[in-house]
């Protein structure tokens, strides 16, 4: 199969595309035929190495966590999907090599959920990895109520922009940060925005004198403090940016893989109470330049690296490599 691999830390230049070992399909796997693979920070941050310290690397390592496309084949043990399948999937283990930027992903059962029928692929592979923090994070760990205010860090991005939407449905008031020109945007999510930089403390005090109800930092360092400043007095925080979250009585997550979870997500994008904005795609063999991007840091929702199949020829790869 084609897909994209580094045998190195390094930057957007150390991926490469070409051909790539079929991946083989054990009893608790579920091949999929990738149709769109989303991209996140955390992918480049495994690519330069920042996360050695916690996940192995086996190198040739094909990098990517999100997925969405079609059960190719099912492994022995599973039940829970059929060929022809329509599934997303936030493909993470506990290693790096076997990702999801690839024409192919051999992806655990327990990684996996049906694809939201009325989203596209290139829409449907934002959801997972964004998608599960924002609703672990919400639901699970600050158990947002009716009523409540919520304020959300990095509004716009792919995880906030998932977390105003989820706030809303849920039916608190979202307060989102973001930059003035993504105003508009987070307002469409159902969020109040407010801007970045100094006054930021001032400016939420404006909009909830009394405090937020609970606080989702994803960004760290001051922003973290200012979140802790800004509770009320039962006020809860949780960051997915920065373990001293801890020192100020909040909470750290990392996001997990769970299927129950993911296909309570895709039910409300079904609904329509959540939806991906798509910045900008590439094919998968630009999954270098789709880094670059994320890297800059300036992404409205999600960037997303799309794999093109020509009917007849995927039906003979298929049959020539499985």
């Amino acid at each position: 199969m084609k897909g994209i691999n580094y045998s190195r830390y390094g930057g957007p230049e150390v991926l490469e595309y070409g051909d790539l070992r079929d991946p083989k399909v054990g009893p608790d796997q579920v091949l999929v035929k990738v149709r769109a693979a989303a991209v996140n920070p955390v992918d480049w941050k495994c690519r330069e190495g920042y996360l050695d310290g916690v996940l192995d690397a086996v190198f040739p390592v094909v990098p990517g966590w999100d997925v969405s496309g079609v059960v190719v084949q099912p492994g022995a043990a599973v039940t829970e999907f059929s060929v022809g399948d329509e599934v997303i999937g936030y493909v993470r283990e506990d290693f790096l090599s076997r990702g999801t930027f690839a024409e192919y992903v051999a992806a655990p059962v327990r990684t996996l959920a049906r694809k939201p029928r009325n989203r596209s692929f290139e829409e449907a592979a934002g959801l997972p990895l964004a998608g599960l923090t924002a609703y672990q994070v919400l639901v699970k760990l600050l158990e947002v109520k009716r009523g409540e205010t919520v304020l959300v860090h990095a509004a716009a991005g792919g995880v906030g922009s998932l977390a105003v939407q989820i706030g809303a449905h849920l039916g608190a008031r979202v307060i989102g940060t973001a930059s003035e020109h993504n105003h508009d945007f987070v307002r469409s999510l159902g969020g109040q925005p407010v801007a970045y930089g100094e006054g930021l403390a001032d400016r939420v005090r404006g909009l909830a004198p009394e405090g937020v109800d609970a606080a989702f930092d994803t960004i760290g360092g001051d922003t973290l403090k200012t979140s802790a400043n800004l509770l009320a007095p039962e006020g809860r925080l949780v960051s997915i940016a920065d373990p001293d979250v801890v020192s100020y009585g909040g909470r750290y997550h990392f996001v997990r893989p769970d299927a129950e979870d993911l296909t309570k997500l895709a039910g409300l994008a079904e609904q329509g109470a959540v939806s991906v904005h798509v910045q900008e795609t590439f094919p998968l063999e630009r999954t270098a330049d789709a880094h670059r991007l994320s890297q800059e840091g300036r992404t409205r929702g999600k960037i997303v690296v799309t794999v093109d199949w020509d009917t007849e020829e995927a039906e003979e790869a298929e049959e020539d490599a499985f």
